[in-house]
């Protein structure tokens, strides 16, 4: 008699157990970075197809092939500047940055990984670094710098392949595009007297 309690106890928690298992679910599949390559991948269609970005093949690759879209950097030109010359492959260039991850659920501006300014960019407070071009840098920043001028500032966009690729690089998880703010300051080439700080006026 005793036998027929447990039964009806077990039919009445056995679809509450089905309930929970699925909100758990539910919940773990709105984590940040769920479903991340796909995305990621997704957002570089998206890029190449948007006709209002410049489209600039890395240099790591033939110049004479068409490629994929995971060959290519995005540009968004937010200022030109008047210089006359692009860094060359060992130059070393002084640049500000601020590196984005796309879009996620709790950064609608995409998350920023790192940055050497605060705020909002200005050519004469923004912190500068120097960087040489192909030994620090990964292909996508240093294929935007030998292409830009003295004065220049881009939004680039980089496919991963063109970043840290498919393994996770400190902060950076996997098949993670990056998107860089830089300013291009100055450059010089090897052997160059290298050139003391000066901020840019506007």
């Amino acid at each position: 008699m005793k036998n027929w309690k447990y039964i009806l106890l077990s039919v009445i928690l056995f679809p509450l157990v089905g309930m929970v298992s699925s909100c758990s679910e539910e919940s773990a599949k709105t984590g940040e970075f769920d479903n991340w390559q796909q995305r990621n991948d997704e957002a570089v269609n998206q890029w190449a197809a948007n006709t209002s970005l410049r489209k600039i093949k890395t240099f790591s690759k033939d110049p004479s092939s068409t490629g994929t879209n995971a060959d290519y950097i995005y540009v968004q030109v937010l200022e030109t500047g008047n210089g006359a010359d692009s860094p060359l492959f060992n130059d070393t260039a002084r640049v500000a940055y601020r590196g984005y991850f796309i879009p996620t659920a709790s950064y609608s501006d995409g998350y920023v990984f790192d940055q050497n300014y605060i705020g909002d960019f200005s050519w004469s407070t923004a912190g500068m670094t120097d960087f040489a071009i192909t030994s620090n840098l990964c292909d996508g920043f240093s294929t935007a710098l030998m292409n830009m001028h003295k004065g220049d500032r881009w939004r680039v966009y980089m496919p991963y392949q063109l970043g840290y690729g498919t393994t996770m690089s400190g902060s950076i998880p996997a098949y993670s595009n990056l998107i860089f703010d830089i300013a291009l300051q100055d450059f010089w080439h090897p052997g160059d007297v290298h050139p003391s700080f000066k901020a840019r006026k506007k």
